[in-house]
């Protein structure tokens, strides 16, 4: 039964019914009541309208309702937005199987990587799990019984001293120029093993020269960080012209410049990311795992040791001396 009650900014109306809850405000009761009365039926009969409803516009409803709560907000969209021009997405909810996904997740092999596909059956999980449990349209979800691509092999690609020269030599020195900091910002990278993401948001006023710290207001797990600052780090922050932004790039320029210089200077199979590795195997030489991982923000202390923790046994073995 719906309750309807009167509020300062109009009627409020709340909906429980088959352990969900919805609640709305209309600006005269009779609306309430008729949006009540839909709402309950289709509580009630939420599988049939299911059952009817193309798997595409469940997505759809998911990148209205769930994505924009979410920091992957951006990814999530361009991702769905794909996936709804997919033929998986034509399929109506009542006949979708997990034979369907498999079928998906086959031609998708042919057309990405593994990883990429990895992260796109998680985010449809997350979709089918959010029709499941929260909205009741279905009972269970398809994708539990579609095995996911095998795991790729952690990427082992850092630059060289030669490649960083290169890098140099095309980009410049000459920071005013936007392009020069996107250099920069690689090398930044590769002393403190922040992301891409990390780096275009620092301000002026979360560094702290004196202290040689930068606090990370957010970063990709949710939560704020600091992250220390080597001698070379604090030298490459001084060398930028001073600005809002510390570095003066967006996430976009960022990209689009580091492609720029590193097609320009003819290397390949190097992405910015790989800084990241590169720093973390070279801090790994200097402090413990833990340390490591405060200092790089992982809290799955697996996927630091697997992808990026590099020391080898001789350099273990140099250090028992």
């Amino acid at each position: 039964m719906a309750s309807i009650a009167k509020t300062t900014n109009g009627w409020r109306v709340q909906v429980y019914k088959r352990g969900i809850r919805k609640s709305k405000i209309f600006p005269t009761k009779q609306s309430a009541k008729d949006w009540a009365a839909r709402t309950e039926w289709e509580l009630e009969n939420s599988e049939a309208v299911a059952s009817a409803q193309p798997f595409g516009e469940i997505m759809d409803r998911y990148v209205r309702e769930v994505s924009p709560s979410k920091r992957g907000h951006r990814w999530e969209l361009v991702r769905l937005e794909k996936l709804q021009r997919d033929s998986l997405a034509k399929i109506r909810m009542g006949d979708l199987r997990a034979s369907d996904l498999a079928d998906w997740r086959d031609r998708r092999l042919t057309e990405v990587s593994a990883g990429s596909v990895r992260r796109e059956m998680t985010l449809l999980g997350a979709v089918l799990t959010q029709a499941v449990r929260e909205w009741g349209l279905i009972k269970e979800s398809p994708l539990k019984d579609v095995r996911k691509p095998a795991q790729p092999k952690a990427r082992d690609r850092l630059p060289t001293h030669e490649e960083f020269e290169r890098l140099a030599l095309v980009a410049g020195d000459d920071l005013s120029h936007a392009t020069a900091r996107a250099y920069h910002a690689f090398r930044f990278a590769c002393e403190t093993a922040m992301r891409a993401g990390e780096i275009v948001g620092l301000r002026r006023e979360d560094v702290d020269l004196e202290k040689r710290v930068c606090r990370l207001q957010m970063t990709k797990n949710g939560s704020a960080r600091e992250v220390p600052l080597s001698s070379a780090a604090v030298e490459l922050l001084r060398m930028l012209p001073d600005l809002d932004l510390v570095f003066g790039l967006t996430s976009q320029q960022i990209d689009v410049l580091w492609r720029k210089v590193r097609t320009k200077a003819a290397i390949e199979g190097l992405n910015f990311h790989d800084s990241r590795a590169y720093a973390l195997t070279k801090l790994s030489r200097k402090v413990n795992v833990m340390t490591l991982a405060k200092i790089s923000g992982h809290r799955d202390l697996s996927i630091l040791l697997n992808t990026y923790y590099r020391e080898t046994a001789s350099d273990i073995a140099r250090r028992l001396e």
